[in-house]
């Protein structure tokens, strides 16, 4: 019996020394989630409030939250050798206590759909298999299900979302401006090259393993860079949100001032489907002219319009406010106004504006805007530490959750009538 006992005993301590090691080895380096709440002193409409809920969270890019609530956050570089951070609240008080790393790659992109997480690293997407309580079943045994997209470390985040029908989207970003390919010369090819394999959205089958960029459909082209999108079940279709070319003063100094190249070309909002085109490099829209513009690359002088129609944008924006974040609110804890509508991050600076790292809201009505866009949580630059908003999520309670990707905040917004 005292053989069993001190046999038992070791057991017991290796059992809590093995769960001390693991909890530690899954505290993230400078991560931090809140023992308390913190107010986040964001400035939002009258009735809701902001909090932060952890810190630290170095390169938080796109974020995805579980029916159960737990919050994975994906990075665009490694901790601790690890590029997504799953953060649980274990006694239910809305305090995040417990946080794990996984995923060996960094990146954008991240979903939930279904019973899966998805996550982008900045050439495959992977997905893993979600137990009962929304967690990762095997965090080390992801599946690749695309391989090998277009990387040339510009633009080459891989955002991604699905449609709840077998269907994963995902961007390839253009590595070049303006389709400019030779440095000497300020007239670009055309037809521009590029657009076989970057510059728009490949849609791909959630299930399939090992799918190559030529096995995936090319569902919409001519969209420079989209790192902002999400699917709007309302309506069951795509929205994007377009970074837009720059460089129009700096390239083209006979046609732009200095003051038009900060002010155009704007960013944009599209509702694509199979075929959408939206004309990049060969046009950019000017929301003061409210028309699409020839570039200069294809004979453009600021003024000349398009010679060719292709599809006018859902939404403009002012330029270089760099959307990197899109959410169609569809919970119940906010206002009426909010339902359906649109939540995009900005991640960018406004000439316009003279203001920027917000976040805006565009309402919506059967999946068009029915309403100007508003900024809607503005003062993320709070005291002048830099905080660039990028990722969204809602929460199951209807909270909506954002992320800073530069120095790692991460705040949940809530609203309660007064």
């Amino acid at each position: 019996m005292k053989k069993i006992a001190i046999a038992s005993g070791f057991f017991l301590i290796t059992v809590l020394v093995s769960f001390v090691a693991n909890a530690q080895a899954g505290k993230a380096k400078g991560i931090q989630v809140m023992a308390a709440p913190v107010d986040a002193k964001l400035v939002l409409p009258a009735g809701f409030s902001s909090t932060i809920v952890a810190d630290g969270v170095a390169g938080a890019r796109h974020i995805a939250v579980s029916r159960q609530g737990g919050i994975y956050i994906k990075l665009a570089w490694l901790n601790e050798g690890k590029g997504i951070v799953y953060l649980k609240d274990t006694n239910h008080d809305g305090l995040f206590d417990q946080q794990q790393l996984f995923g060996n790659y960094p990146g954008t992109g991240i979903c939930i759909r279904d019973n899966y997480l998805y996550a982008s690293s900045n050439d495959d997407v992977y997905r893993y298999a979600l137990d009962k309580n929304g967690e990762v079943l095997h965090p080390d045994q992801p599946e690749k299900i695309i391989t090998g997209l277009v990387n040339h470390d510009r633009d080459n985040s891989k955002s991604i979302t699905t449609d709840g029908k077998g269907h994963i989207y995902v961007n390839v970003g253009s590595y070049s401006n303006s389709c400019l390919l030779d440095p000497n010369s300020k007239k670009a090819p055309n037809p521009c090259p590029l657009l076989d394999s970057v510059g728009g959205i490949w849609q791909f089958n959630t299930a399939k393993l090992n799918q190559h960029q030529g096995d995936g459909v090319h569902y919409a082209t001519g969209f420079k860079n989209v790192v902002g999108l999400d699917w709007n079940s309302q309506v069951n279709a795509l929205y994007i949100m377009e970074h837009n070319r720059g460089q129009l003063h700096e390239l083209y100094p006979e046609y732009y001032t200095e003051e038009q190249g900060d002010l155009t070309a704007a960013e944009t909002m599209y509702k694509v489907t199979k075929g959408s085109t939206g004309g990049w490099p060969y046009v950019y829209y000017d929301h003061f002219q409210h028309k699409q513009i020839l570039s200069p690359e294809y004979g453009g002088d600021g003024k000349k319009t398009a010679t060719k129609k292709y599809q006018d944008p859902t939404m403009a924006f002012p330029a270089h406010l760099a959307p990197n974040g899109l959410l169609f609110y569809t919970g119940n804890q906010f206002p009426a106004k909010y339902k359906n509508g649109a939540f995009i991050a900005f991640h960018g600076r406004s000439a316009q504006l003279k203001k920027g790292y917000l976040v805006a809201f565009v309402p919506m009505k059967n999946g068009q805007p029915s309403g100007p866009w508003e900024i809607f949580a503005d003062n993320i630059m709070l005291e002048k530490e830099l905080h660039k908003p990028c990722g969204l999520a809602q929460g199951p309670d209807g909270s909506l959750y954002v992320t800073d990707d530069t120095n790692g905040r991460i705040y949940k917004i809530s609203y309660k009538k007064g």
